[in-house]
């Protein structure tokens, strides 16, 4: 194999500093619905795609079947979801609180196999899972003590973390046919589509929001979309699953220190102690159960 263009490590950085941003970029935007915050971070993605995928991969969009289209339309609604939960989590609690319990996807997403594939566990992997949970008590449990409805954008974390299982346990058969930029961009409209519609029930205003908004929109759309995932899924030529997960699952530690720099948010013992317990069981979880490939653990979004 030839050597990459650039150092994979220093892209697995880039990536993780990028995805990091997406959580502080929602709470700059404050003031804004979070469902309008997730339809333009959506629809600016899909109109940034929307040249390349006509020019490049226009014929497989021909191919998709019918199958196909109801999965990726189920996808799309529960990825739609995870971005109202989450963004809406983040009205209401932490930068740290909010994006450690989010990154608890991989343990429900593994759940999720267990119950529809019949997937097995490891006794490492199953006390991995617990350390994990355990870190989630205790994150929760602070915030409880300091303000219940800091528990409720816990809560709303939490489910968030379960809509993008869900989104990647049915997506998952759909990308082995597509190829990830077709893949993702029939994913992003139809979750657009959804949030449009949802938006449009609520009676949300599409519009007259601050200029810096409507960057941070943008900002949403290119920095933790394309300069996270794209490279992450980059990256996957030249590292293995696993080492891109370890950038992935590091994201709450970054976006902790964005949020201490750039809000001047501190972050409690209990955020410390539950953070630091989950963080570490997610790294066994991921290291016991790297060579797993029916679910994909690597495509996280924020």
């Amino acid at each position: 194999m030839r050597l990459p263009p650039i150092n994979p490590y220093f892209v697995i950085v880039i990536g993780s500093i990028s995805v990091s941003s997406s959580a502080i970029l929602v709470k700059l935007a404050a003031g804004t619905p979070a469902a309008m915050i997730a339809n333009y971070r959506l629809v600016f993605a899909v109109l940034f795609m929307l040249p390349i995928v006509l020019l490049k991969y226009r014929h497989e969009l021909k191919l998709i079947q019918r199958k196909d289209w109801i999965f990726s339309t189920l996808a799309g609604i529960f990825l739609a979801f995870h971005f109202i939960l989450w963004f809406e989590s983040l009205n209401y609690t932490s930068v740290a609180s909010s994006v450690v319990l989010v990154s608890l996807q991989p343990i429900f997403a593994f759940l999720g196999t267990y119950l529809f594939f019949q997937e097995r566990f490891s006794p490492a992997a199953l006390i991995s899972m617990i350390i994990a949970l355990l870190g989630s008590i205790i994150i929760s449990w602070g915030d409880l003590q300091m303000s219940g409805v800091a528990l409720f954008g816990d809560i709303l974390a939490l489910l968030g973390a379960v809509m993008i299982t869900i989104y990647f346990l049915l997506g998952q058969s759909v990308r082995k046919r597509l190829s990830i930029m077709t893949y993702t961009f029939v994913i992003y409209s139809i979750a657009a589509i959804v949030l449009i519609a949802y938006n449009i029930i609520l009676s949300n205003p599409f519009i007259g929001f601050p200029t810096s908004h409507w960057w941070i929109f943008i900002a949403l759309a290119i920095i933790p979309t394309f300069l996270g995932h794209t490279l992450f899924n980059w990256a996957l030529k030249w590292l293995s699953t696993a080492t891109i997960s370890m950038g992935i699952i590091f994201e709450p530690v970054g976006a902790s220190i964005l949020a201490y720099f750039i809000l001047g948010e501190k972050i409690s013992y209990s955020q410390w102690l539950g953070g630091s317990v989950v963080l570490f069981g997610l790294f066994l979880f991921t290291m016991g159960t790297a060579r797993k490939r029916n679910v994909t653990i690597s495509k996280k979004i924020k």
